[in-house]
């Protein structure tokens, strides 16, 4: 009989597995529990939304022109005949719940997740078919106080999962309605004077999108995009006070940022505020965190006009600047040195998690390799079980009780045997 072979993994995605060397499974855990931890420091609440919606929801959100529309999603017709898309980001999903849920009577609404997010594109370092991202939006709040919310959070969680060195918050106005509309007249005509001279891509880009051309890579580009005019020419009164607010909030909570007259985005219905985190240490996609005001998002989406302001960040890209962390250790093992004692190792097991003491037990094996084994797992203390009955047959050998666990000594010293 032939031999089946082994159907190998989809390109762009990953299989992780915690407690190896240099694992990044246990640097993705703690990525995600920081998030956690520093979302609940700033009030967010948890949300989940669904992995795929009616594809509409995305065409609308992100624009049917864009490349991940065009080109990136794993959209499919199921069953009913209806056409779904996996999700290729947080942001519509959200407002499409915002919208038929009825969350609009919490706005403000300070919301947050965690989760995997599915794009066709080339696999590169940091970059997956199918990836994760941290997420935080805070919906229904017209006020520079929320972006400056936002990005006191997401500075915080960078400082705090240790990877704030080398990381640069670059930030940039993209003003209201009135001086965006002014600018992209102005970038218009700028780039049609020179549309010979630009990439096939930026040709394309004029008609579509003509902001995207600003921060384009091809190196024919950069001469024309380099000479566009700035925003700052096109500002009205209300939106240079809007961004000297955010300025303003950020130096107050000690937030370092740079301007970056460059920074854009695309879609007609982001407004005021746009930023990045970057850095140089992943190679030439080196954008860590980004997000920033889409006030004309959930209003396009069919619901009411309501500001929000958002960002998102890759968990894998934030665990690859990570130092290897290393997999927390067991409080307790048991190990059995002799079978007669396996129902009160189960015992001890049992009440030991009762007790929230993290526990393991070794029971197969020589005796001695069942030791061996414990002790590689580089536990805070071994119960060892032989010969005899209850606590004449256990010892307790504890590598650091006194720092470590000063309850684990009460808890036997008290135990039922």
């Amino acid at each position: 009989m032939a031999k089946t072979e082994t159907p190998r993994p989809i390109r762009g995605t990953q299989d992780m597995l915690g407690g190896t060397p240099d694992s990044l499974s246990d640097r993705f855990t703690h990525v995600v529990e920081t998030f956690e931890r520093v979302r609940r420091l700033y009030g967010f609440r948890r949300i989940e939304v669904p992995v795929f919606e009616q594809t509409a929801v995305f065409a609308r959100s992100l624009g049917e022109t864009t490349d991940v529309v065009a080109k990136e999603m794993y959209t499919f017709e199921d069953r009913g005949g209806d056409s779904v898309t996996l999700r290729p980001e947080f942001t519509a999903g959200i407002a499409r719940a915002y919208i038929t849920e009825g969350w609009q009577q919490y706005a403000p609404l300070k919301v947050a997740t965690h989760g995997p997010l599915f794009r066709y594109e080339r696999p590169q370092k940091g970059r997956y078919r199918q990836f994760h991202q941290v997420d935080a939006e805070i919906i229904g709040a017209a006020e520079p106080l929320a972006d400056v919310e936002l990005l006191c959070f997401a500075d915080q969680l960078l400082k705090e999962l240790g990877v704030a060195e080398g990381v640069t918050l670059t930030l940039n106005t993209l003003g209201d309605a009135q001086s965006r509309d002014a600018w992209r007249d102005a970038l218009v005509r700028h780039f049609a004077a020179h549309k010979g001279e630009l990439s096939e891509d930026s040709q394309d880009r004029l008609e579509r999108n003509p902001l995207r051309i600003l921060d384009s890579k091809d190196p024919r580009d950069r001469p024309i995009a380099d000479s566009a005019p700035d925003i700052d020419a096109y500002l009205t009164e209300e939106a240079k006070e809007f961004f000297a607010k955010v300025t303003a909030g950020l130096d107050a909570a000690g937030v370092a940022w740079e301007r970056n007259s460059r920074l854009v985005r695309g879609l007609d219905y982001y407004r005021h505020t746009a930023f990045e985190f970057v850095t140089d240490r992943l190679g030439a996609q080196g954008t860590v965190l980004g997000g920033g005001r889409y006030d004309g998002l959930i209003e396009n989406m069919g619901g009411p006009a309501t500001p929000a302001v958002g960002w998102a960040a890759g968990i894998e890209r934030l665990a690859m600047l990570l130092d290897h962390i290393q997999s927390a250790a067991l409080d307790v093992v048991v190990v059995i040195e002799d079978d007669s004692s396996l129902a009160i190792g189960f015992k001890v097991l049992a009440d030991l998690r009762r007790a929230g003491f993290s526990s393991d037990i070794f029971a197969a094996g020589s005796p001695r390799k069942r030791f061996d084994k414990a002790v590689k797992t580089n536990p805070r203390a071994i119960i060892s079980l032989g010969l005899g009955e209850g606590a004449e047959g256990a010892r307790l050998k504890v590598l650091d009780i006194e720092n470590d666990l000063p309850r684990l000594g009460q808890f036997f010293a008290e135990y039922n045997w």
